[in-house]
């Protein structure tokens, strides 16, 4: 792979908005772009950070963030006030978090969102291919398989954890022109297996439980991203185990595989591979498969 930079968004326009009496919305930009996440992830991790009095809840999403805060300990103007100064002092190529690099190991083509595709090929795009063919299709890709590695072969980072709890969107990490786009189903469907990898627009999301969906459905992972009950490994400090800013790696495993690691996971006995690292924007906007390289060998 020669050297590449992946190229930087001017980011202009900043909004804020309140929602309700304690709540404030931030948009960076009006769509994703890996300068307008990065810097909400360093904005709302500034916050964290400074621990002011009145914040109650920060959720960064995508190219925007939501804070939630007392009003009667914290101030809507006050607290703009200091968004708007982090806003300005944030400089990307010099800013570093800590975060994990997580394997996820996925079974493609599985018997289970296989039968969900089928059952509502009238709500698709193309009734006569399966989700994975027609992504490989539109993308370019002569086959599945090498839409498949394409996939599965370069880290996505989560860029926010989704509509229902639980659910991670990560976006892969590659320069755009490289990016995977994929569009819904014409209509949702209305039943989607947990634990799906479905993908939307440029984004992964993973299932966390059965419901419906619009996402093209590419496999299943055999772990949880979501344990409501937090009595298996990993789940300990939380319901849900993908923070944004973590970077998975997404593996291919066969049936064999995926079916030991579901044993082990009802058994309560399976342990997430992961590898705590720093993220580093400036390296990655430099050099982004060699740092991506980087990041993954961490887990080997």
């Amino acid at each position: 792979m020669p050297a590449e930079t992946i190229g930087r968004t001017e980011l202009t326009d900043v909004r804020y908005e309140h929602g309700g009496d304690d709540h404030v919305f931030v948009e960076l930009a009006e769509e994703m772009s890996f300068d307008a996440n990065f810097r909400a992830m360093a904005i709302t991790q500034q916050i964290r950070e400074r621990n002011l009095d009145g914040i109650n809840e920060i959720c960064p999403a995508n190219a925007s963030y939501l804070i939630q805060f007392d009003p009667e300990t914290l101030h809507p103007d006050a607290l703009i006030e200091e968004l708007r100064e982090l806003e300005e002092s944030v400089e990307l190529t010099d800013y570093r978090w800590d975060t994990r690099v997580i394997e996820i190991p996925v079974l493609y083509e599985d018997p289970w969102t296989e039968e969900a595709l089928m059952d509502f090929r009238e709500r698709h795009q193309d009734p006569d291919s399966t989700d994975l063919e027609y992504s490989a299709r539109i993308n370019g890709y002569e086959s599945v398989e090498a839409f498949i590695e394409a996939h599965s072969g370069q880290p996505h980072m989560v860029t926010m954890m989704g509509f229902v709890p639980g659910l991670p969107f990560a976006f892969q990490m590659v320069p755009r022109d490289r990016q995977i786009e994929v569009p819904k189903y014409v209509a949702p469907r209305t039943h989607t297996p947990s634990r799906a990898i479905g993908y939307g627009g440029a984004f992964t999301a993973i299932y966390p439980v059965p419901g419906a969906g619009g996402y093209q459905l590419f496999g299943r992972t055999p772990v949880e991203v979501l344990d409501v009950e937090q009595e298996l490994p990993g789940f300990e400090e939380s319901l849900v185990f993908l923070d944004p800013g973590d970077i998975i790696k997404f593996r291919q495993i066969d049936r064999e595989e995926y079916d030991a690691i579901r044993e082990r996971v009802e058994a309560g006995t399976y342990e997430y591979t992961y590898e705590q690292t720093e993220f580093v924007p400036g390296e990655f906007f430099e050099r982004p498969y060699e740092y991506n390289r980087e990041l993954v060998e961490a887990l080997e």
